[in-house]
């Protein structure tokens, strides 16, 4: 710390954080909770003050608190979102300071030191703070001190700057069982530990209870380690004018994607999925997320694919802000092109194209499986979520159509000169095989259940190619597929 410059810590303490979040989005009138199951038991997570003028707490079971409050309206909770909540707190809390951490599940801890006079002072920094955050609908409780832990104090016990001798000792941040025993030798408030002998107290309660007693009094420093900022890939522009034709709005997404490429480029990083927000002037919202089947960061690629959902788009009275987003990125480092490589870009902004339409989870592609059953061959999955693969391996060529196994009339174990399938009769012209395949015993299927096939490349006079197996042990032939 510079010389002049004395440390000042802001303690941030929102007791009802997770239910101020909810009833921000859904007011309530009465006594309002959140439940959360810990070791089989619905207890209350979080409440409002009317659930505690009820007389209602935290960590009473659910069914209690209804005997004791019928009319209470609950719902469950949601720790991550009170998480995410909380984080987008901390990050409106650098408004008055950079250095802004984390202070449990529902606070943060702010280092104003050097940076209260850009508010007109302390009082004035936490009014604006009070004002703010009571505007937002969230309950806010203040403390101000030379250390972290003395902010903490005055936050949970006390005023913003009460006397911090006079706070009792469970606002030193120890657990219930130090305090109770504290306070059974009379020793209630933090001036209590200030004037007694310390040796002794280090003896019976270990260097804890001392260590917490020095932070409180700033003898020892506490850091605040503030959070480390994820880049944001986002865009946003405000019109002057409000616009409406199509050509309008995918003039302003072109000039919104380039600043926001530029970011995923600096970063190495490529969208996977988009968002783009379009604020009409009667403060609706209409969004266009586009869906990529691999990730990109070319500007130029990317703004047609976004003209399906924009000409879908209500423009109301107006557009008067735009704002572009990539909810979804993966690593896309770069990579030298050569003349002698291909690209797949134009596959991949094709599957984007009709994914748009149809679903990018409906456009599948075939991929080998390790199976040398022919209907285990492979396996299908999403075009947009997997890699083509060329590990294809089979001794022998395999027909592209493969259909389930049509019984055809003939005996013995040679191909039969001339046979009848689908109604057509046909007459062998050339065969080739067998290849035998037996099943896999380590799995139940029905359709192999005859055991051993021999399977034979049958050309047929009459044009067709067909693929044939006789079953030796329960002797029958049958086709599965036909080349092309």
């Amino acid at each position: 710390m510079c010389d002049g410059i004395s440390k000042r810590v802001v303690s941030m303490w929102f007791p009802r954080l997770a239910s101020d979040r909810v009833l921000r989005a859904r007011p309530v009138d009465g006594a309002f909770a959140l439940t959360l199951k810990a070791k089989n038991t619905e207890r209350i997570y979080c409440l409002n003050r009317a659930a505690e003028q009820a007389g209602l707490g935290r960590g009473m079971s659910f069914a209690d608190a209804r005997a004791f409050c019928p009319d209470l309206i609950s719902q469950p909770a949601r720790p991550d979102l009170d998480r995410a909540f909380l984080a987008s707190l901390r990050r409106w809390a650098t408004r008055y300071c950079p250095w802004v951490g984390y202070e449990g599940m529902d606070g943060l801890v702010l280092d104003v030191s050097g940076a209260t006079h850009l508010w007109g002072g302390e009082p004035m920094m936490l009014a604006d703070m009070r004002a703010r955050v009571s505007r937002a609908g969230l309950e806010l409780r203040l403390g101000l001190g030379e250390s972290r832990g003395a902010a903490w104090a005055r936050a949970h016990y006390g005023a913003a700057q009460s006397r911090l001798t006079d706070l009792p000792v469970a606002a030193l941040r120890i657990d219930d069982q130090m305090v109770t025993a504290l306070q059974r030798l009379g020793l209630r408030c933090i001036g209590d530990l200030t004037v007694a002998a310390r040796a002794p107290l280090a003896r019976r309660f270990g260097p804890d209870l001392m260590l917490r007693l020095d932070q409180a009094m700033g003898h020892v420093s506490e850091p605040i380690m503030p959070e480390s900022v994820a880049p944001q890939f986002a865009t946003r522009m405000s019109l002057p004018d409000p616009i409406g034709l199509t050509e309008d709005v995918m003039g302003i997404t072109a000039r919104l994607l380039r600043p926001l490429c530029d970011k995923l480029k600096a970063q190495e990083m490529g969208a996977r999925r988009l968002c783009l927000t379009l604020r009409r002037v009667d403060q609706g919202h209409q969004q266009v997320e586009l869906r990529l089947a691999a990730p990109m960061r070319d500007p130029s690629r990317i703004l047609p694919l976004f003209e399906r959902g924009v000409g879908e788009v209500d423009a109301g009275f107006g557009i008067d802000q735009m704002r572009i987003e990539a909810t979804l990125i993966v690593p896309l480092p770069a990579q030298q092109i050569g003349s002698g490589q291909s690209s797949p870009d134009q596959l991949n902004d094709l599957i984007t194209r009709i994914g748009t339409r149809i679903g990018l989870e409906n456009i599948q592609r075939f991929l080998p499986a390790d199976s040398h059953i022919p209907e285990r061959a492979f396996s299908i999955a999403p075009a947009a979520f997997s890699k083509p693969e060329t590990g294809w391996v089979a001794p022998r060529p395999r027909p592209l159509c493969l259909f389930p196994p049509e019984p055809i009339a003939a005996r013995g174990p040679q191909p039969p000169v001339q046979f009848r399938w689908r109604r057509m009769r046909l007459t062998t012209g050339r065969a080739i095989g067998p290849e035998r395949i037996a099943p896999e015993w380590w799995l139940s299927d029905d359709t192999w259940r005859t055991g051993l096939r021999d399977y034979w490349q049958v050309d047929t006079r009459e044009g067709r190619r067909l693929w044939l197996f006789y079953t030796p042990q329960n002797p029958g032939w049958f086709a599965q597929g036909e080349f092309t």
